[in-house]
C-alpha cells in the first residue's frame, strides 16, 4: 500500500484529504506544520506528500527546499494543495521541487485526475 503524508495546518482539510485518499488506497499520516512533516518524513519517507503553503512554523515551501535535501527527500511525489494560484507561487513551487499543484477548494476527482498524471494511481 502506497503512502500518503498530508500537510496542512487546517485540522478539516487534512480530514477530508485523509478520507479521500483512504478510499484510494493510499495509508495516510498528517502533519499540521512544515516542521512536523520534517519529523515524519525523518521517521518514513512517504511515496506521496500533500503540501499545503501557508503554515506556521515552516511553510509548505521551506519544507519542501528541506525535503528535497533529505536522505531520501529526492523519492516522493510532492503535490501542492494550496489556495496561492497566481504563476510566481507555481513556478517556486516548481523550481523547488513539486512534481504538481492543486488548487483549493478541491474533490475526490481532482486528486484521484493528479496522482494518476503523476503515477501514483
Amino acid at each position: 500500500m502506497k503512502s500518503c503524508l498530508i500537510v496542512d495546518d487546517s485540522k478539516v482539510i487534512r480530514m477530508v484529504a485523509r478520507k479521500i485518499l483512504e478510499d484510494l488506497s493510499f495509508e495516510t499520516v498528517e502533519a499540521a506544520d512544515g516542521q512536523e512533516a520534517v519529523n515524519q518524513c525523518e521517521l518514513k519517507m512517504p511515496d506521496a506528500i500533500l503540501l499545503d503553503w501557508n503554515m506556521p512554523v515552516k511553510s509548505g515551501i521551506e519544507f519542501l527546499r528541506d525535503l528535497r535535501v533529505m536522505p531520501g527527500g529526492d523519492s516522493p511525489i510532492v503535490v501542492f494543495c494550496t489556495t496561492e494560484n497566481d504563476i510566481e507561487h507555481i513556478q517556486e513551487a516548481i523550481e523547488a521541487g513539486a512534481n504538481e499543484y492543486i488548487m483549493k477548494p478541491f474533490d475526490s476527482e481532482i486528486i484521484q485526475a493528479k496522482f494518476t498524471q503523476v503515477g501514483l494511481l
